[in-house]
């Protein structure tokens, strides 16, 4: 038995509050060949269900129609949803692809890091559909084994795991576009800095043995090629949002009366053309800014 499957398999399972297993639920309902419904990020931890929730919903096939074309070439697919639960609107920035894409980049085999990155982190499995669970825990296990051996090629030979956590994510984060504050990898880990210790020596005994430098220098190469590929990769995927974004109006709404206190309107023209809405819309905001 893997030792850091039995982890994985163990915090995937950790229950999540009502609210946030409602949503996902209403997820399952909504994608077409959903499988599963994992769910991650900082609200995972703090509980705050003011903001937007986060989730990766897996389904069997890429979407129908020309959106399906577009998601076999880049994934993941991005939309945007709202829900009432017990009286309060719940809303969700949801990530979508399939069960085999993300299986293929959990392993590290492409060019995109931002699956075993993001899925190293804590997260959880709210819904799974007959049979998908294992497949998903394999998957999560892999992500951690990919992001284990780059945080051993890219760290100090012999280093603590929180300082290969530490290399790992200052190097991710340097890969990506990014709108965090520098330092953003030392919080990720200094809420929990126990659990990545556990994720790491388990992944080092599932290893059986220290990483040689043959091998070392091998991730480092592959690791070189995917840093240069990582934001040309984000500036596509922000190309490919910026026509695919389900629900980006009502996101773009909410996001601005929130920061803004400006009420937007989301009419059926400009939920069909965000981006064509969107000069008046900021014209709007500016106008009443000034006021």
């Amino acid at each position: 038995m893997s030792r850091l499957r039995d982890l994985v398999a163990a915090e995937l399972a950790t229950p999540t509050p009502a609210p946030i297993a409602a949503f996902a639920q209403e997820l399952a309902a909504r994608f077409p060949g959903a499988r599963a419904v994992l769910f991650y990020g900082s609200i995972l931890r703090t509980g705050d269900l003011s903001g937007v929730l986060d989730y990766y919903v897996l389904t069997a096939r890429p979407p129908e129609g020309w959106r399906g074309v577009f998601s076999r070439i880049l994934w993941p697919d991005v939309s945007y949803h709202e829900i009432q639960h017990a009286g309060a609107t719940l809303r969700a920035k949801v990530a979508s692809m399939t069960v085999a894409q993300f299986q293929a980049a959990a392993t590290g085999a492409r060019l995109d890091t931002t699956i075993w990155a993001r899925f190293v982190q804590p997260s959880a499995l709210v819904w799974a559909a007959d049979g998908a669970r294992d497949a998903v825990i394999d998957a999560v296990a892999d992500a951690c084994r990919t992001a284990a051996g780059f945080a051993q090629a890219l760290g100090p030979v012999g280093a603590a795991p929180g300082a290969l956590w530490t290399a790992l994510f200052h190097e991710t984060y340097q890969a990506e576009l990014r709108v965090e504050k520098s330092g953003r990898e030392v919080s990720i880990l200094a809420f929990d800095p126990p659990r990545y210790e556990r994720v790491m020596d388990a992944a080092l005994a599932d290893q059986g043995a220290p990483m040689s430098e043959g091998e070392r220098a091998a991730r480092r190469k592959a690791w070189r090629t995917r840093k240069r590929m990582g934001k040309p990769l984000n500036v596509a995927r922000l190309m490919k949002a910026a026509f695919t974004f389900q629900g980006a109006s009502r996101y773009a709404a909410w996001k601005i009366q929130r920061h803004t206190g400006v009420a937007i309107e989301i009419t059926p023209w400009r939920e069909r053309h965000p981006i064509l809405a969107a000069p008046r819309v900021l014209l709007k905001v500016w106008n009443s800014r000034r006021g």
